[in-house]
């Protein structure tokens, strides 16, 4: 326990409201808080002054430091300054500490102003060529703004009633009967207040808004869409979403959505290009160009006496995307080279080319061994679909396999009964 002094005056009051003695721990001040404060909440029928002396009271002797200055020179010591002041909190806030909103079912109208809006999120289609260089859109979106006439009211007067269908709670229950003793309950937000617990008198309602409380405004919200972003990526207009009374206000949100390129593939700060070449260029040399995303023109070019094996893959360094928030750094552009092969030889160019090519290697059988092998056909075959082929065909073989086990099983006990 806390040490503290001789007391120079009689200060019990705190402890009074709290109905604890001037000794009590830190858990008997939470435990009698606790349960004052909800017997005294405002939204349960209870005294509002009660309720923040309760709050002010627990405030001041949960704090050690404010607790021995209270003891020793009672209330107006901390209301002078020392301690940093009594009851500077707001006892709605304090109460939540403890149960974080209100306890009582969502019927709390203060628990209803700390409730945050939702989010609004809407996809951004951009190109390859956006990221690339980056880019700005202006999109025209209508959301909902407080009524500037009744200031979110609803009425001409600023007075609403407790809605008789949820008695203010915002919330109804409806049962549904399931089967013979079932019954389900479900939670929806009332029909007749759209969740508020308020209703307003038609003849009171605003003449702007009819007693909607909001009204729709157009807004332009210019995105900027930097270099380097990727596919994917939040840009977040905090506060922007739909406006309503007792509310904070959601955010607009725009997720990226890349668009495929015709050309260019993208996979994280590396851009990927396939590329193919005929068998003269990939054995003698090739040169072609390309046109990057920013319009620029690039040579490639294979080195002198360069063979470019099928499948090959080569490297650009600095010629991929722009790193985002770090655009002057990119990363790579990847090329993949496919050979073309010619259908087929003529006599002549087969001579040709094997003279000029290394020489086949020579068969390690004999012209007898030969003669005893038996001769083969080759066939082309696309091995995807011959693969998925086989893979059907194996599932129909199991499926009539089992379709015959349940059948046999069947018959023989038909023939037992």
């Amino acid at each position: 326990m806390f040490g503290r002094a001789p007391k120079k005056s009689n200060n019990t009051r705190y402890y009074e409201i709290l109905g604890v003695s001037n000794n009590a721990s830190q858990d008997d001040l939470k435990k009698a808080y606790k349960k004052a404060a909800i017997k005294n909440h405002p939204d349960k029928g209870g005294d509002p002054e009660k309720f923040k002396e309760l709050a002010q009271a627990y405030e001041v002797l949960s704090d050690p430091e404010k607790r021995e200055i209270y003891d020793q020179y009672g209330e107006d010591a901390l209301k002078e300054g020392m301690g940093g002041g009594a009851g500077a909190h707001d006892p709605f806030d304090i109460f939540s500490s403890f149960f974080g909103g209100s306890p009582f079912g969502g019927g709390s109208s203060r628990g209803r102003r700390q409730r945050r809006g939702e989010d609004v999120v809407h996809p951004l289609k951009v190109s390859l060529e956006d990221l690339y260089l980056g880019t700005s859109k202006k999109l025209s979106l209508s959301r909902n703004v407080i009524c500037s006439k009744c200031n979110g009211k609803g009425s001409k007067s600023g007075a609403s009633m407790t809605c008789p269908g949820c008695q203010g709670s915002g919330m109804k229950v409806s049962t549904r009967q399931l089967g013979p003793s079932m019954i389900q309950q479900m939670q929806h937000p009332c029909n007749e207040c759209k969740g508020t617990g308020e209703t307003i008198n038609d003849k009171d309602r605003c003449p702007q808004c009819k007693g909607e409380k909001v009204v729709q405004e157009k807004k332009v919200l210019e995105v900027i869409v930097e270099k380097g972003m990727q596919n994917g990526q939040k840009i977040t207009f905090p506060g922007e979403a739909d406006e309503a009374p007792e509310t904070v206000t959601g955010d607009i949100v725009f997720v990226l959505q890349q668009k495929d390129h015709p050309k260019f593939k993208r996979k994280g700060e590396d851009l990927f290009l396939e590329h193919t070449l005929s068998l003269t260029e990939a054995l003698c040399g090739f040169q072609f160009v390309i046109t990057h995303l920013d319009g620029r023109q690039l040579l490639i070019k294979s080195n002198p006496g360069e063979v470019v094996k099928p499948d090959s893959c080569k490297a650009i360094n600095d010629e991929g995307m722009p790193l985002y928030q770090r655009p002057f750094m990119k990363g790579k552009l990847y090329i993949q080279f496919t050979v073309e092969f010619p259908d087929s030889l003529g006599p002549d160019q087969v001579k040709a080319l094997e003279a000029i090519l290394p020489p086949k290697p020579t068969s390690q059988l004999s012209d007898m061994e030969l003669d005893e092998c038996e001769e083969t056909t080759l066939y082309d075959v696309n091995i995807e679909e011959e693969m998925r082929r086989k893979q059907q065909q194996a599932a129909q073989e199991a499926y009539e396999e089992d379709e015959d086990m349940h059948g046999g099983a069947q018959r023989v006990q038909c023939a037992q009964q």
